[in-house]
């Protein structure tokens, strides 16, 4: 039987790659690095508790259960990671290479040290290709020749944010942007624009240029679209082949509820 491991972040994405795996026979071993995981996934019989620092017990661990492919899901807290660690030997003469203690660096440092040890990091939507976004329509409601062009505008708006690495989301209304997404993350940035421009806008994610789908691929779910409701929004748009789609039916059904538009699209 194949065996893949999962370093488990926050959040259902961890359970739908469960779901699949069991679906294909494969059998998961999960690693759990901090406290706020969903407990469904804690009561798996493979889910084991460690603390990033502890890299050697952690290879240790996936090397004598004959695993040599991981892969990341999940939220990772990268601010509780790392300033909870617990170093182990080999913990400590990573850090001693790393030229310094950004939490991209570490999480890269880890990925490199599971990769002498043969152990490759897969990317997130290993198994989970059908929940890509599509370049397509999704809903009954669709896009406006107005609409597409103020989304022209909003994936235009996306992309240069997200190259500076400032956020992946802008909100925007008749051919205007209304928010550009900061710290606050996706949800705050669209109630921002609730707030600014009342109901009518079209709310648009974009991938970074250089998404590294081993450590995170964006994603839009039953959330967003809740929020996109809560302001009365008239659509969503997400980059095609570069995001996830997550509670896809849901998310539908209830955007053709309150006639929002979802759309993928190909830049």
């Amino acid at each position: 039987m194949k065996k893949v491991g999962i370093i488990v972040g926050n959040g259902k994405l961890p359970l739908y790659f469960l779901k699949e795996a069991e679906a294909q026979g494969i059998e998961v071993y999960l690693i759990g690095l901090f406290d706020t995981i969903d407990g469904e996934i804690k009561k798996h019989k493979n889910y084991k508790d460690f603390n990033i620092g502890e890299i050697g017990e952690i290879i240790k661990y996936l090397l004598l259960n004959d695993i040599n492919e991981v892969v990341m899901l999940g939220k990772v807290e990268k601010s509780i990671l790392f300033q909870q660690m617990k170093l182990d030997y080999f913990g400590e003469k990573l850090m001693e290479k790393l030229p310094d203690r950004k939490d991209e660096t570490l999480l890269f440092g880890v990925i490199s040290f599971l990769r002498l040890n043969k152990i490759k990091v897969l990317p997130q939507n290993y198994l989970l290709g059908n929940m890509m976004f599509s370049e397509k329509c999704y809903t009954k409601d669709t896009p406006s020749e107005e609409d597409k062009k103020t989304i022209e505008i909003g994936v235009e708006a996306a992309k240069a944010l997200s190259e500076v690495d400032a956020g992946q989301t802008v909100v925007c209304k008749e051919s205007s942007v209304i928010a550009l997404e900061g710290i606050e993350g996706t949800d705050k940035t669209i109630e921002r624009a609730g707030e600014y421009a009342g109901e009518g806008c079209i709310v648009i994610k974009m991938a970074r240029p250089q998404q590294d789908m081993r450590v995170d691929i964006p994603a839009i779910g039953i959330e967003t679209v809740k929020k996109a409701v809560q302001i009365k929004a008239k659509g969503i748009v997400a980059e095609a082949n570069k995001m996830l789609f997550l509670d896809m039916k849901e998310c539908m059904k209830l955007a053709e509820e309150n006639n929002i538009f979802i759309i993928g699209v190909k830049i």
